[in-house]
């Protein structure tokens, strides 16, 4: 059964919690435990881990503690994160691939058994083909997924994932399929940047960040980017000024333990708010390239809910979720 976080799940004024001022003396937490719910490295990690230091860089907490407990796409970390119910020092870092990894995995626990707090970041998906591809444009790898959807195999991360996601939304926009699509899913993204290089696939899909490198290398031709509009300093057209309706974020966000006082959560809250003002994360955004999509309280509960209705109906019309 697929649940849906109701937008009744978190009852408190955004605007309230954006008002409220953070004195550099006043901690709104004290001793924080962050979860990581992946691999030290990954982006829920160098997320938690750059939040971490915005949190305290902001003196809003007396210390934060980072976490990483991987496995099954978060869910490990998801059930043992569901323990602390009640806990106003417990927070959570994870995204849209937890989203997708809890239907594909069949997860008995699922993100109804947490509070969100706030989405943090975006990053744009980019499809990419290798330098010396027949594909000079989206427009050839349109018509090649047209004429046959099986010759035409994608790299890219775990299936069921936002790579997965979004190669299936992109044969919907073009009328092919997506049950059709052939996706090869790689554990990293060194073994499908491998895989690009070697030929062994047609094209791949990632974030602009993973392929960024081989891109102005000149050893992969990036084709388009998942964004709403053209992105200042990438040289990237997006799929929809190609005649693409397809746009998809890879965002991540921070959650907060179930069953917390509306003082707790409030308390989250204004941390999270006075981090993301900080010039630490500020720095951070610009180092890593991540887009800021901060957007906190009822706002992003009701985003949520409306990212799982979007990501069950796609991996439903892929075939992971029946």
């Amino acid at each position: 059964m697929i649940r849906i976080i109701s937008s009744t799940a978190l009852r408190f004024a955004t605007a309230t919690v954006l008002s409220l001022s953070v004195a550099g003396s006043a901690l709104a937490l004290d001793d924080v435990k962050l979860m990581a719910p992946a691999s030290p490295g990954g982006g829920w990690d160098q997320t938690a881990r750059a939040l971490q230091t915005a949190m305290t860089t902001a003196n809003v907490a007396k210390s934060v503690q980072v976490t990483n407990v991987p496995g099954a796409g978060g869910a490990i970390g998801l059930a043992q994160f569901a323990g602390d119910k009640g806990n106003g020092q417990s927070m959570m870092v994870a995204g849209m691939v937890m989203v997708g990894a809890l239907l594909t995995n069949k997860s008995p626990v699922d993100l109804s058994q947490t509070t969100p707090l706030a989405r943090l970041t975006g990053e744009y998906e980019v499809i990419v083909v290798p330098a010396d591809s027949p594909f000079k444009n989206l427009s050839d790898l349109v018509k090649a997924l047209k004429a046959d959807p099986g010759k035409v195999a994608f790299a890219g991360g775990s299936a069921g994932g936002t790579d997965h996601i979004l190669v299936g939304l992109f044969a919907k926009a073009v009328g092919v399929d997506p049950t059709k699509i052939n996706y090869v899913p790689f554990s990293g993204g060194g073994e499908a940047l491998a895989a690009l290089l070697g030929n062994q696939v047609a094209a791949g899909v990632s974030g602009w960040g993973e392929f960024e490198g081989q891109i102005k290398a000149g050893k992969l031709r990036a084709l388009a980017i998942s964004a709403p509009q053209k992105i200042p300093g990438i040289d990237v057209p997006t799929a929809k000024e190609q005649g693409v309706n397809l746009e998809l974020a890879n965002w991540r966000a921070v959650f907060g333990p179930s069953g917390l006082s509306e003082t707790a959560k409030m308390d989250q809250l204004k941390a999270i708010d006075a981090a993301v003002k900080s010039a630490s994360w500020q720095e951070t955004l610009k180092q890593k390239g991540w887009d800021n999509q901060y957007l906190a309280g009822d706002k992003f509960v009701t985003y949520l809910a409306e990212e799982q209705t979007r990501i069950a109906g796609v991996l439903k019309e892929i075939g992971l979720v029946k």
